[in-house]
């Protein structure tokens, strides 16, 4: 049980920086500031990389 805890609070820390990423990179567009934009991207990428992991660890049988 444990693990299962510490998983959905890995889970919910990545869902807490997607949505303020996603935040930030919504007002570097409207501020339309490119060095901002560029830094949105790139996080936004290294979550889409870190939600894939966990998607290919539970397709796999290796959580929950």
């Amino acid at each position: 049980m444990d693990k299962k805890k510490t998983w959905r609070d890995q889970e919910q820390q990545l869902v807490e920086r997607w949505t303020a990423a996603n935040e930030r990179y919504r007002l570097a567009h409207a501020g339309n500031v490119a060095a901002e934009v560029q830094a949105a991207q790139a996080e936004l990428e290294l979550l889409r990389r870190q939600v894939a992991r966990l998607k290919s660890e539970f397709n796999t049988g290796k959580r929950y």
